[in-house]
């Protein structure tokens, strides 16, 4: 019979049963906690970490508004091009193939390296918006985890010509210059979304969620009309390259809207390739400021005729040709004698002039200047735009007010003096302007009656007669009014003495006006610098070609331009 093993029983102390249990209890309790932790507190890390395995949430890029001219002619626009991109954890690529997309995309193969080395990161630009053609060059390299994404390049048709109130936008589609960072809001839209699973070799396999669709930017039309935009570039860039300038502007209204049909600067830049732009991205038709000399004498004459204490025909003794006000001694150019109020601004006359603004109370002199748009913004909706200065009429002292009469003391934007001019082309309205186009003409602020705004426009037509300052300014088939303006520039230290601003501002045809334009041509240094000079002829040649094609009926014959026998005009006083 077998015998059995006698059966061992180890019988633990009490103290190390509990101690056994708690330790279990307590390992139990820390996996529970952890995984509450995990699944509580930690919950959305961990989805994160595992989607970004599988899952990607793509940006659908919405497509960037038009701008256009006051006709749809295309300013700016947006074409499809692809980004080359990786995700370095999923690159596997040879020395060769390196080498093969750095020549590809035109960088180092150095560059590329540093691009792919950090193995965290998920996503990195090799190179942005290239050519479909050269995209996909790319992708037949087949690299393991180099990857194409669809986005938008600007493109910009009319270039120089409209590059400052157009702008560009910077290499993420944001708006940098002129409408495109005005309006940069409305013309971006907004981004779509699509999140999908994707395999190891980045191919969709399946979406996660509904589609959200991008919503497209929207379409800008602006105010211009861009034949009118570059007849007045092409003339600006000839004045200034002519008379050897630093810079010039001119603006072109339409008489009866206010809107603005073209708006030219010189020096400009390429919006397509904007690079070393400083210096030349400024709007200087709204951003910079200049003294508008002999083209406030109107505003004078204006103000004058409507205080009640003068008449076209009231006569103003200017003989010896100057006149002393404390210690300052205000010149003409030439000695007149005695002058009519038509005839002192189609001699342009300081004197005569003057003599009209210290009769006036400065207070009422004032109010004109402000109710005609001057120490204002005109609020036209552009980035940067100036207001110009008017200082406060209970600072003025007797030459102030002389000079300003003239248009010194005081400075003024183009667009201000452009829109200044609008009063005498509207019975005395002056009207607001705009840069986008409008379905309706707006309704203006009364400054003069109609009869000064009458009187003032036949004053401006002996302008470019003979015996005026701006021979040059005479359209073939069209009356013209307007008038000239000369000013030495301001420097750190007053003004300087061989520095000039030529400007002209005027309306054809002057028996309905239609078209405003106003120029400047800053520091021409070629020797001639008068406004009748080297501005008046600008709005001569655009307006010419502009009242045909815009087939605005003549209101002279055909043989009305008249040049003097020696082709010069009437010298401005300064």
């Amino acid at each position: 019979m077998a015998m059995h093993a006698p059966l061992v029983i180890v019988k633990l102390p009490v103290w190390r049963r509990r101690v056994l249990l708690v330790m279990v209890l307590l390992g139990f309790a820390a996996l529970l906690g952890r995984g509450a932790y995990l699944q509580v507190f930690h919950k959305r890390f961990l989805q994160e970490k595992g989607d970004a395995r599988y899952s990607r949430t793509l940006t659908l890029p919405a497509h960037r508004g038009r701008i256009v001219d006051r006709h749809g002619e295309l300013l700016a626009d947006s074409a499809p091009v692809e980004s080359v991109w990786a995700n370095p954890s999923d690159v596997k690529i040879s020395t060769t193939q390196t080498k093969k997309l750095a020549e590809l995309l035109g960088i180092k193969n150095e560059v590329v390296d540093k691009k792919l080395a950090n193995s965290e990161r998920e996503f990195v630009y090799l190179k942005r918006r290239v050519s479909p053609g050269l995209a996909a060059e790319v992708m037949q390299l087949e690299i393991p985890g180099v990857y194409l994404k669809r986005e938008y390049k600007r493109q910009y048709p009319a270039g120089e010509v409209t590059a400052h109130l157009v702008g560009f936008t910077d290499i993420d589609d944001k708006g940098q210059e002129g409408f495109e960072l005005t309006m940069n809001d409305s013309l971006s839209g907004k981004s779509g979304s699509r999140r999908v699973i994707r395999d190891r070799a980045n191919h969709i396999i399946d979406d996660l969620e509904a589609v959200k669709v991008p919503q497209d930017g929207h379409d800008v039309m602006l105010s211009i009309d861009y034949r009118i935009q570059y007849l007045a570039y092409r003339e600006l860039v000839k004045a200034v390259e002519k008379f050897k300038a630093k810079a010039g502007a001119a603006i072109v209204l339409d008489a009866k809207t206010g809107e603005v049909l073209a708006m030219a600067n010189v020096p400009t830049y390429n919006p397509n390739n904007p690079v070393n732009i400083q210096g030349k991205s400024r709007n200087r038709a709204i951003t910079d400021v200049f003294e508008p000399g002999s083209t406030m004498k109107t505003v004078t004459a204006a103000a004058a005729l409507e205080s009640g204490q003068y008449q076209s025909d009231t006569k103003i003794q200017t003989a010896p040709g100057y006149m002393k006000i404390g210690p300052a001694t205000i010149h003409d150019a030439h000695p007149h004698g005695v002058l009519t109020v038509a005839e002192v601004i189609q001699k342009s006359s300081n004197v005569g002039a003057v003599k009209m603004a210290l009769s006036l109370d400065r207070q009422y002199m004032w109010g004109v200047f402000n109710q005609i748009g001057f120490g204002t913004k005109t609020r036209i909706g552009f980035p940067g735009e100036a207001s110009g200065r008017l200082r406060d009429y209970k600072t003025w002292r007797p030459i102030e007010q002389a000079t300003m009469s003239y248009g010194h003391g005081i400075s003024v934007t183009l667009l201000q003096l452009a829109r200044a001019y609008t009063v005498f082309a509207n019975d005395g309205e002056l009207k607001p302007v705009s840069l986008l186009k409008l379905k309706d003409a707006p309704v203006g602020t009364q400054v003069f009656t109609a009869k000064t705004a009458h009187d003032v426009k036949d004053m401006l037509e002996l302008v470019v007669l003979p015996g005026g300052t701006a021979l040059k300014a005479q359209v073939l088939g069209y009356r013209v009014a307007g008038k000239t303006g000369t000013t030495h520039k301001l420097g750190d230290h007053g003004y300087e003495k061989d520095k000039y601003v030529g400007s002209f501002v005027g309306m054809a045809p002057a028996s309905d006006p239609r078209l405003i334009m106003a120029v400047m041509i800053d520091d021409p240094s070629s020797g001639e610098y008068y406004g009748g000079t080297v501005a008046a002829p600008v709005f001569s040649a655009v307006m010419a070609d502009a009242l045909r094609m815009l087939a605005i009926p003549q209101d002279a014959p055909n043989n009305n331009v008249v040049i003097t026998a020696d082709g010069e005009e009437v010298k401005e006083s300064i």
